[in-house]
C-alpha cells in the first residue's frame, strides 16, 4: 500500500477502537452473528417449510420428509450458534445475563417447535392471496411468485424469533426481506391469519401494530406512529404502544397512512391515499373526502 493508503487504514482503525470502546465499555470484542448466515437459514426453513416449491429440483413426495429432516438439522446447528451470538452480544452490551450455550439451545428447540404452526399460519395466507387476487391462477403461483407472501413468510418466521428474545436475528430476517420484496414489516408486529398484502411495495407495519384476521392491505400502505415519546432526559422511548390496530376483515387501499395507537373496527374499508390518525368503529368506509372533511370539523386544522 502507498503511504496515503497506510494512513488511511490507521485513521480507520482508531476510529474503530473508538466506536468499538464506545460500544462495548472497552470488553473483548464480541463475536458478531453473520448476515449470511441468517440468511442461509431463512432459506434453508423456507425449503423446510415448502419442499417441493423450493427444495431441489424434481423432489418427490417420496423424498420430501429425507430433505426436509436433513436441511432442518442443518439450518438449526446455524441458528443456535447465531443465537449464541446474539446472545453473546447482548451480555457484553448489558442488556442481557443469559448464559449464552444453554439458552441458544433452548430457544432454537422452542423456534423449531413452532414452525408446523408457522407452516399452518402460512397455508391461511396462501388462500387468502389466491381468494383476494383475481389475477392469481393457482396456490402454486402466489407461493413462487407473490412478493407479499415471500414478506410474510419471512415474518412469521421472523416474529417468533423476536417471541422468543432474539431480536437481532429477528431483525435481520425483516430487513432482508425488505430489500428483496419492498415491504418493510417489523418483526414485532403482530399479524393473524390469512394476511394478504397485494402488489406490496412501499408497505410498512411499525413494531407495536396488531392486525387481526383476515386483513388485506395493498401497496404504499403505512402503519405507522403518530409521534415517538421521550424520557426525562429526552431521549426516544422504547417498547411502548405506539402503532394502528386493525381488527379483523379490514382493508386498506393503496396508499394509505394510518398513524398512531388507534383502533380500526372490524370489517372496514380505508380509501386509498387517506390520512388517518382517529379509531374509526366497525363497519366504516373511511374516503379521502370523508377524512378531509372529519379532519378540519369544529375549526380542527386551521
Amino acid at each position: 500500500m502507498s503511504t496515503s493508503s497506510n494512513e488511511i487504514v490507521a485513521e480507520l482503525r482508531e476510529l474503530r477502537r473508538a466506536s468499538y470502546n464506545s460500544r462495548y465499555h472497552d470488553a473483548a470484542l464480541p463475536e458478531l452473528p453473520s448476515r449470511d448466515a441468517v440468511v442461509g437459514v431463512v432459506d434453508g426453513l423456507i425449503a423446510t417449510l415448502f419442499p417441493r416449491h423450493f427444495g431441489p429440483a424434481g423432489l418427490t413426495e417420496d423424498g420430501a420428509d429425507s430433505f426436509v429432516a436433513y436441511t432442518l438439522d442443518l439450518a438449526m446447528r446455524t441458528l443456535r450458534e447465531q443465537i449464541r451470538r446474539e446472545l453473546v452480544l447482548a451480555n457484553v452490551v448489558g442488556s442481557r445475563g443469559a448464559e449464552p450455550i444453554t439458552e441458544s439451545r433452548e430457544i432454537a428447540r422452542q423456534f423449531a417447535a413452532r414452525l408446523p404452526k408457522v407452516r399452518a399460519l402460512l397455508d391461511t395466507d396462501i388462500r387468502a392471496a389466491f381468494e383476494g387476487d383475481p389475477a392469481a391462477k393457482s396456490l402454486d403461483e402466489v407461493v413462487f411468485c407473490y412478493p407479499g407472501l415471500a414478506a410474510v413468510i419471512r415474518h412469521r418466521l421472523a416474529h417468533e424469533l423476536f417471541r422468543l428474545k432474539a431480536p437481532l436475528l429477528a431483525r435481520i430476517i425483516s430487513e432482508t426481506a425488505h430489500s428483496q420484496t419492498g415491504i418493510d414489516i417489523h418483526p414485532g408486529a403482530e399479524i393473524g391469519e390469512s394476511f394478504f398484502i397485494d402488489h406490496g411495495t412501499g408497505v410498512v407495519i411499525g413494531e407495536t401494530s396488531i392486525i387481526g384476521r383476515r386483513v388485506r392491505l395493498y401497496q404504499a400502505v403505512t402503519l405507522g406512529a403518530k409521534r415517538f415519546q421521550v424520557d426525562e432526559h429526552g431521549a426516544l422511548a422504547k417498547d411502548y404502544p405506539r402503532h394502528p390496530i386493525l381488527e379483523d376483515d379490514v382493508v386498506i387501499y393503496a396508499g394509505a397512512t394510518v398513524l398512531g395507537r388507534i383502533t380500526i373496527g372490524r370489517g372496514s374499508a380505508i380509501g386509498g391515499n387517506v390520512w388517518l390518525t382517529q379509531s374509526v368503529p366497525p363497519g366504516s368506509n373511511i374516503t379521502q373526502a370523508k377524512s378531509r372533511s372529519e379532519a378540519f370539523e369544529e375549526g380542527g386544522g386551521i
